[in-house]
């Protein structure tokens, strides 16, 4: 609500900040507009494009997602919505977190802080990237109820700087360790290319001019510096500059991970493990196989392959695979309360939003972090309540009408075509 509405005085109270933000950004669209008129356009570009011309699939998880219809149920006592949700022996308080983002101090310096302080306070889950801005240290301190690191493998030695980051983030406190799959090679982003995104920034006219139209970015950034790679300090050297440990990410993060690199990690990693890029049932059995405890399905953003399927339309014929035996997780285009129940309803046990949390942070700075959680958590309730269900179990069983449930597919046991 915009506050009290009045005091015995007959002097309205005044508005809490926290109101004030709601009321002039209600949505999380509101939100995207604001920072896409407050930050450079590269530092944007780079969030909201996608793999190829245009982002189709950025379109396509969007399209797909509003295909999803709810069918609401009423008549039914509503008065005690739950949205809390346990995983992996943890509670969380909504059924929705930050998901891993990797340098998005350069669209605002220090948003890894203010997402981990955020998730924190209103107890959600943060997954930290192993690119992020902050060291994971500093994250996991600021967020240690609710502390997940995510893993991209670095193949040299054996995977030797994997699995030193892998005890690194069991040393942090980590709960869950997230790796991901879905980044065998990197791919083109047209909109980064156009704009000669590099790290560090490249001072070329174009440049200039879109800090110029972004004054408060440009001030934030002036004050803090450009965003660096923190947890490759240790490998590239202690007084390594960005352009070094730049060129170490780009050099060291150049394929995937395989089955036997998994195996490997499973018997390295003493907690939870989830694996993120999941599209296929086969791949998501082979993962229960070999023990890990979650799936993530996603399909990067649509940063990645613009020919992959929309990730709310890879859900159920994996969640009919792993039938209970790992947890199923998601991101692909959450933006509101209304996105998170359709993937619950779908067979999803945790959403993740990317964007919507970083947009926020954009368009507000240190605010941004808490009124995207307090957005989620309202919505999520008011969509609950909406639908006729009470709590997170409820949702997994509400009526819903999925166009894209049908998983075209081979049979498991049906034999490859030869090669070639």
């Amino acid at each position: 609500m915009s506050g009290s509405q009045g005091t015995t005085t007959g002097i309205p109270a005044p508005e809490t900040p926290a109101a004030a933000l709601r009321r002039r950004f209600p949505t999380f669209a509101d939100l995207q507009r604001r920072a896409k008129w407050r930050v450079a356009r590269f530092a944007y570009d780079f969030v909201a494009g996608g793999v190829g011309d245009g982002a189709p699939n950025v379109a396509h998880n969007r399209a797909a997602m509003d295909a999803v219809r709810i069918v609401p149920r009423y008549a039914l006592d509503v008065s005690a919505v739950s949205i809390r949700t346990s995983l992996f022996g943890r509670d969380y308080a909504a059924p929705v977190g930050v998901a891993p983002m990797g340098n998005i101090g350069m669209v605002w310096p220090e948003a890894d802080a203010i997402l981990a302080a955020a998730a924190q306070a209103a107890r959600i889950p943060y997954v930290s990237s192993t690119v992020a801005n902050v060291p994971m240290e500093r994250l996991a301190a600021l967020a240690p109820d609710v502390f997940w690191f995510q893993l991209y493998g670095l193949p040299a030695e054996k995977h030797a700087l994997s699995f030193d980051l892998i005890r690194r983030a069991e040393a942090a406190g980590a709960h869950a360790l997230v790796l991901t799959l879905d980044v065998p090679m990197r791919q083109k982003r047209v909109h980064d290319i156009r704009n000669g995104l590099v790290m560090p920034f490249r001072y070329r006219p174009r440049t200039f001019l879109d800090i110029a139209r972004a004054p408060f970015w440009a001030l934030e950034m002036l004050t803090k510096g450009q965003p660096t790679f923190p947890n490759m300090r240790k490998y590239v050297g202690e007084g390594a500059s960005l352009a070094d440990m730049a060129g170490f990410v780009q050099r060291n993060m150049v394929t995937g991970v395989t089955w036997e690199d998994i195996a490997s990690f499973r018997e390295a990693w003493p907690r939870a493990l989830v694996l993120k890029g999941i599209q296929h049932p086969e791949d998501a059995a082979k993962a229960v196989a070999l023990g890990v405890d979650g799936i993530w399905v996603s399909n990067h953003g649509g940063r990645q392959f613009d020919a992959a399927p929309a990730s709310i339309d890879s859900v159920p014929a994996i969640a009919a695979e792993v039938a209970g035996k790992a947890k199923v997780l998601f991101d692909g285009s959450i933006r509101s309360g209304l996105d998170v129940f359709r993937a619950l309803a779908v067979g999803v046990d945790m959403c993740f939003a990317g964007r919507a949390f970083l947009y926020a942070v954009a368009a507000l700075g240190r605010a941004g972090g808490d009124h995207a959680a307090a957005a989620f958590m309202e919505e999520v309730r008011g969509t609950f309540a909406q639908a006729g269900t009470v709590s997170v179990a409820d949702a997994a069983r509400a009526a819903v009408l999925h166009p894209g449930a049908v998983w075209l597919g081979p049979p498991a046991n049906a034999p490859r075509a030869p090669a070639g």
